[in-house]
């Protein structure tokens, strides 16, 4: 991140046909904002409209000045990318593209809610929806739909022209934040396999810099995660049992305004766990007690 320069309010050519509208949407979560891309030439595709922010639409609508905007494409629902959506419809017309509303990735247990639901738009409903490998075209451009479930249960990436846009499936400044039930950690590393399907040269991630290597990339935050995993299951071998204790050791030190993240992540390691038979647990969710099956 710290060669990236996200020019908030600038549309940064990335292709000839691909440029980058970042938010000014700076914190924790969303690193230098949220990158929204216009795909195209005289028509042109819209791909995550970014957050509720009166500058960020302007500088959209005023890089696609002139121009035709035909679709409103989205990888996910959470607010830092579909917040803009209603501003940029009733600016251009054009319709909303996407997998489907959101959703959770597994049911509630009974007395269970979703801590990430704040974050995401459950009003949204795609005007048009997108299944894995469909395509969408425009006179410019075409675009075909990846289906990358994990972060979010109803998330696409966009493969055009040699790149793949990754939303947050992939991010060029941190690791992806996988909560249950919000997200599913075993969807999550199936995405990854699903990704190393295809060739891309680039990634261009939801947030941060582009992703040059993806293949070596995505093989390293594989590899991280079924690290994590192990080390998780060797904390439950020494005796830990919740998900702080888990947290503390295994994130030392991280900033407080991530432990929440943090745990929840280790939650999405445990549930996949439970569902393979390896852990057990006496009941569901970030209080649960886990232990070694």
């Amino acid at each position: 991140m710290a060669d990236f320069d996200p020019k908030h309010g600038e549309a940064v050519r990335i292709a000839p046909s691909i440029h980058r509208v970042t938010a000014p949407n700076v914190g924790p979560f969303t690193g230098a904002g949220t990158n929204t891309y216009l795909l195209g030439g005289d028509e042109v595709m819209i791909v995550d409209p970014g957050p509720d922010n009166e500058a960020h639409v302007a500088a959209v609508l005023k890089a696609v000045e002139g121009r035709t905007v035909t679709h409103l494409l989205i990888t996910h629902t959470h607010r830092d990318h579909v917040g803009a959506l209603a501003a940029l419809k009733d600016a251009t017309g054009a319709p909303s593209v996407g997998e489907g509303r959101h959703r959770d990735a597994r049911p509630l247990h009974p007395g269970e809610t979703n801590p990430f639901l704040y974050a995401s738009d459950t009003d949204y409903a795609p005007d048009i929806v997108l299944a894995d490998k469909q395509v969408l075209a425009n006179k410019d451009v075409s675009v075909e739909a990846v289906a990358t479930p994990g972060h979010t249960a109803n998330h696409l990436a966009f493969a055009v022209e040699g790149q793949c846009l990754s939303g947050d499936h992939v991010m060029g400044w941190s690791t992806t934040v996988i909560a249950p039930p919000d997200g599913s950690m075993r969807a999550y590393l199936a995405s990854l396999d699903r990704l190393l399907e295809d060739e891309h040269a680039t990634y261009l991630p939801g947030h941060g810099p582009a992703i040059d290597e993806p293949r070596k990339a995505v093989t390293a935050m594989r590899s991280h995660r079924l690290m994590r995993e192990r080390a998780i299951l060797e904390r439950l071998v020494a005796g830990d049992r919740k998900v702080p204790e888990i947290v503390d050791v295994l994130y030392r030190g991280i900033d407080d305004r991530l432990k929440g993240a943090a745990g929840l992540s280790v939650l999405a390691h445990l549930e996949k766990l439970v569902e393979e038979g390896l852990v057990a647990a006496d009941t569901h969710g970030i209080d649960a007690t886990f232990q070694p099956a």
